[in-house]
């Protein structure tokens, strides 16, 4: 099975949206509550993130990702927001990943992750930058 990733053009989101909703849910459960499902899915119907999705041959969906770009002072980072899905981190998918980013003009791709997820993405040749801690207040 070969395993493409590809991105979803604002036009195409609402299609694609019931294919991925359940993937984006269960990142969820990881992420905090830093986003709900239902923002992810307006900053993603909206254009304000990108929404990558990683297929089979016959366009079964197997991976999902969410992507904000930043502009900072020395580079425009692709921060992967959310991501899930089945045997989707391999150097393979990673490398397409990468090239969307690129072609969005990323020069960096930043993601954050718990420590079982960090590791990995380490094989796939993420480094880990520094460590995020937080606090409600």
């Amino acid at each position: 099975m070969t395993i493409t990733v590809k991105p979803v053009f604002p036009e195409y989101f609402h299609q694609t949206w019931p294919l991925v909703k359940d993937l984006f849910a269960n990142a969820l459960k990881f992420g905090g509550d830093e986003y709900t499902l239902d923002q992810i899915k307006t900053l993603l119907a909206q254009g304000h993130w990108v929404l990558l999705v990683a297929v089979d041959e016959q366009n079964t969906v197997h991976g999902a990702a969410s992507v904000e770009f930043i502009n900072k002072p020395n580079d425009r980072v692709g921060l992967i927001t959310a991501m899930a899905g089945k045997d989707i981190v391999n150097e393979n998918v990673f490398g397409q990943v990468c090239a969307l980013l690129k072609a969005n003009g990323a020069t960096k791709v930043q993601c954050a992750a718990r420590e079982s997820a960090a590791r990995l993405y380490k094989q796939v040749g993420l480094e880990e930058r520094y460590t995020i801690l937080e606090a409600k207040i």
